[in-house]
C-alpha cells in the first residue's frame, strides 16, 4: 500500500464535507467536524459507523466502554483525501493531536457485495508512538435500540476433534435490552469471540454471520490473522456495533511502537453482506475466500491424496507398513501418497520424535534400503510422492535446538517459550527461514516430493518480547513471516502442492489458507462423529480446501464403510486407512468413491454451501449438506439415529444423475427431494441436475 493517497484525489481542501457511493460499492460520509463514516453495501441491515478505530498507550477510548468503539484518536480523524478504482478504494484521515495518518484500503473480494479491508497506520508525529489496537472493520446493525431485537448471530465454537460446531442465537440474549434512551449513553458491555494464542480457530472461530430474520438480510465477516484477533458486538442508542480486530493489548499482549515516519499494516478482515439469509452470506464470504487464494491452473486440478497416519501407521511408518498401503492406494485410484509424521525419526524401542523433531533428515534403520527407495515405489506406482513436516518447531532434545542461534526462536525474557517439550522457531530470523528452505529444497530436489502436509501441533502462548514492542506483536511478525516463507516456497517450487494442518482445524484462518491447497478439518479418529464436522466446514472454508478424512477399515460393516466414505466426499476426499485389508465389497466402495469424487472435483471448485437442514449440531442425528454449482448439486446425508429416517431436502430439485453408493432412491417432494436412509449409521451422497 502507498504511504499516502495521490493520483487522482479529492482533497478535503477542495470539499470539507461530502459523500459518493465508491466503484466498490460502498457509501462513504465525511464532514470537518466528524471521522469519515462507511456504508457496507445497500442493506437496510447495515448502518454507517466511523471507518477507523485505533487505541495506544496514551489514549484509548473517548467513551469509557469495554469494546472497541468510541476511540479517543479514532474520534479526531478527519478526512484528508480518497482515490477510487473499479475494485479498491483508498481513504486517507489524519489526527492533528498524534500526527496519526491512517490509509484504509477497501477492495472489492470475489462479488459487488463482498470488501476486504486493511488499515494502514502511519506516524507523522515527531516523536514515538505505541499502538496497543487497531480495528481493521466496522459495521453498524440494525437501526435504533429496538432495531436489535429480530437480529440473529450465527457462530461457531472450536475444539480439538470437535471442529466447527455453529449455532443460532437471538442477539438480545447477548446484548440484553437495558433502555438506553433513558440513561441517555451507549452501553458498556460487549459480546466477544477472541482466540488465543497462534491456534486461530483453536477454540472459536474468525467468522460470523448477523442475520434480520425479518428481511433475510445478512452480513457476515471473517478476521484473517493467525496470530491474534477479536470480533465483537456492542449497543448503542443507534443499534449494534461490530467491530474487527487483530491482536490487542488486553487480550494478546499485543503493543507495536511506531516511530516517527514508521507504519503499521493491521491484520485483514472481510465483510460481506447478502440478501438471501444465511447461506447467502456464507456464499458471499465463499467468494471472498476465493478470491484472495493464490493459486494456478495447475493447483484447480484437486488431485487425491492417500495419507497414512488416521487410523493406520500413527507416525510408526516403515517399508513393511507402506507398501501394502502404496500398493492398495495406487489401485483405488490415489493420486498423491503422503508418508505422516516418523518417517524422520530412528525406528528405536520406546524412541520419542516428539522432543527430537527439528533436523528432518530420514530416520536410521526405518525404511529397508532408505526412504529413497521406498519413494522411487509411490513413483513407480503412478502417484506423486509426499511429507509430513512440522516446520515452526524444534524438539528440546533435537540437535537443531543447539546449531540454530537463540534469538532463531521466540522468547519470553530472554528465555526460549517451551510447550510440550518443543522450542517454536521465529520466522522474522534468517536462520529459522534458511533452516527450513534448505529442509524443503533437500526434499524437492533429492526425493522428488511435491506433496507436504505440514503440520502445527503447540500453541506458544502469547508470542515474544524479541524486538521490542509486546509478545504479541512479535508472534503476529512471525506469523507473517511465517506466511511469507510460504509464498517463496511456492515462487520455487510451483508444482509443490501444501496442505495446512494443525492438529486437524485448530489454525483454520484465511491468512494461511490464502497461500495453500489444502486444509485438513479434523483429527477425529470416530468416523461417526465426523460428519457435523465435515458437514459444517464450508462455512468456514472454501469446499475445495475442505480435506474430510475417510479411512475405511475391514472392522466396518457394507453401510459404516459408504458413510466413511460419503464424509469425504462432502469436501475434498482425503484417504487414509488399511486398504488393502479391505473386504472385496469394501474395496469395490473406495473405488467407487474415488471415481465418482474424481468426476465431482471440478464442481467443487465453483460451488457454494447450503444446509438443507440447518448447520449441524454436534449431537444432530441426522446431517445434510448442499454443494450448489451452476449444473447442480451434490448433497451428502447422514443418518446417525438407530432407526431409519426420512430426509427432506428443501430446495433440492431436478433428477439424480450420479449417487454414492449406486441405487440410492430419491422421492419429489412439494418443497423439493427426500431420501429415505436405513438405520444408522448410514449415509449417501446424491448428485442432481439444475432441474
Amino acid at each position: 500500500m502507498p504511504s499516502s493517497v495521490e493520483e487522482d484525489a479529492i482533497s478535503a481542501t477542495e470539499v470539507l464535507s461530502g459523500s459518493f457511493i465508491a466503484a466498490t460499492g460502498v457509501r462513504v460520509y465525511w464532514n470537518q467536524d466528524a471521522p469519515v463514516c462507511v456504508n457496507w453495501g445497500a442493506s437496510e441491515l447495515v448502518r454507517a459507523v466511523p471507518l477507523v478505530e485505533l487505541f495506544t498507550t496514551g489514549e484509548q477510548r473517548a467513551r469509557t466502554s469495554q469494546g472497541y468503539v468510541r476511540s479517543a484518536a479514532g474520534e479526531r480523524l478527519r478526512y484528508v483525501q480518497h482515490h477510487d478504482e473499479t475494485d479498491r478504494t483508498r481513504i486517507e484521515q489524519h489526527d492533528p493531536i498524534t500526527g496519526i495518518t491512517v490509509v484504509t484500503e477497501i477492495t472489492r473480494a470475489g462479488s459487488d457485495s463482498a470488501w476486504r479491508i486493511v488499515q494502514l497506520i502511519r506516524n507523522d508525529g515527531p516523536g514515538p508512538l505505541e499502538l496497543t489496537a487497531v480495528v481493521t472493520a466496522c459495521a453498524g446493525l440494525g437501526h435504533g435500540e429496538q432495531g436489535i431485537d429480530e437480529l440473529e448471530l450465527v457462530h461457531g465454537r472450536s475444539e480439538w476433534l470437535a471442529e466447527g460446531r455453529w449455532r443460532t442465537e437471538r442477539l438480545r440474549e447477548l446484548l440484553p435490552a437495558v433502555n438506553l434512551e433513558l440513561h441517555e449513553q451507549d452501553a458498556r458491555g460487549r459480546y466477544a469471540c477472541v482466540s488465543l494464542g497462534a491456534w486461530s480457530s483453536g477454540e472459536v472461530l474468525p467468522t460470523g454471520v448477523i442475520v434480520d430474520t425479518r428481511t433475510d438480510e445478512a452480513l457476515a465477516w471473517q478476521v484473517e490473522s493467525s496470530a491474534g484477533w477479536v470480533w465483537e458486538l456492542t449497543q448503542g442508542r443507534e443499534g449494534a456495533h461490530l467491530a474487527l480486530s487483530g491482536p490487542t493489548d488486553a487480550e494478546h499482549a499485543f503493543a507495536h511502537v511506531l516511530e516517527a515516519g514508521e507504519a503499521f499494516e493491521s491484520v485483514p478482515a472481510v465483510i460481506v453482506t447478502s440478501q438471501r439469509g444465511r447461506d447467502g452470506a456464507f456464499a458471499e464470504l465463499t467468494a471472498a475466500r476465493r478470491s484472495t487464494m493464490n493459486w494456478n491452473r495447475a493447483d484447480r486440478v484437486l488431485p487425491l491424496v492417500y495419507n497414512d497416519f488416521m487410523n493406520t501407521t500413527m507416525g510408526d511408518p516403515s517399508s513393511e507398513r507402506l507398501l501394502p498401503l502404496i500398493e492398495a492406494a495406487a489401485s483405488v485410484g490415489a493420486e498423491v501418497f503422503c508418508i505422516d509424521a516418523g518417517w524422520f525419526a530412528a525406528r528405536e524401542s520406546g524412541a520419542d520424535w516428539w522432543s527430537t523433531v527439528g533436523v528432518w533428515r530420514e530416520g536410521l534403520g526405518r525404511f529397508e534400503g532408505g526412504l529413497r527407495a521406498l519413494i522411487d515405489v509411490i513413483h513407480k506406482a503412478g502417484m506423486a510422492s509426499g511429507l509430513w513436516l512440522e516446520p515452526e518447531v524444534v524438539g528440546v532434545s533435537s540437535p537443531a535446538a543447539d546449531l540454530l542461534p537463540h534469538d532463531a526462536f521466540l522468547q519470553r525474557g530472554g528465555r526460549r517459550v517451551v510447550e510440550d517439550r518443543r522450542y517454536h522457531l521465529d520466522f522474522r530470523h534468517p536462520a529459522a527461514r534458511a533452516h527450513l528452505d534448505e529442509t524443503v529444497d533437500h526434499l524437492v530436489r533429492d526425493y522428488g516430493i511435491s506433496y507436504l502436509k505440514l503440520d502445527y501441533n503447540i500453541n506458544p502462548g502469547a508470542g515474544t518480547d524479541v524486538g521490542g514492542g509486546g509478545a504479541g506483536d512479535g508472534l503476529l511478525g512471525h506469523a507473517r513471516a511465517y506466511r511469507d516463507w510460504l509464498i517463496g516456497l511456492r515462487r520455487r517450487h510451483p508444482a509443490l502442492l501444501i496442505e495446512n494442518c494443525s492438529s486437524g482445524a485448530m489454525r483454520m484462518d484465511y491468512a494461511l489458507l490464502g497461500v495453500v491447497h489444502l486444509q485438513s478439518t479434523s483429527d477425529q479418529q470416530d468416523f461417526r462423529l465426523y460428519p457435523p464436522i465435515a458437514a459444517s466446514a464450508p462455512a468456514s472454508i472454501v469446499p475445495e480446501q475442505a480435506g474430510n478424512w475417510a479411512y475405511p477399515s475391514a472392522k466396518m460393516t457394507h453401510e459404516e464403510t459408504s458413510f466413511a466414505l460419503v464424509t469425504g466426499l462432502a469436501g475434498r476426499l482425503y484417504l487414509s486407512g488399511f486398504l488393502h485389508e479391505l473386504r472385496p465389497d469394501q474395496q469395490s466402495l473406495v473405488a467407487e468413491a474415488v471415481a465418482l469424487h474424481r468426476r465431482l472435483r471440478a464442481h467443487l471448485v465453483e460451488s457454494t454451501a447450503f444446509w438443507p437442514l440447518g448447520l449441524p449440531g454436534w449431537e444432530d442425528e441426522t446431517i445434510a449438506l448442499g454443494l450448489r454449482g451452476p449444473d447442480g448439486d451434490i448433497v451428502a446425508v447422514w443418518n446417525r439415529s438407530a432407526d431409519a429416517a426420512v430426509i427432506e431436502l428443501a430446495g433440492v430439485r431436478g433428477a439424480v444423475t450420479d449417487a454414492f453408493p449406486q441405487g440410492v432412491g430419491v422421492q419429489r417432494t412439494a418443497n423439493g427431494s427426500s431420501v429415505t436412509l436405513p438405520p444408522g449409521p448410514a449415509a449417501r451422497l446424491l448428485v442432481f441436475d439444475r432441474g
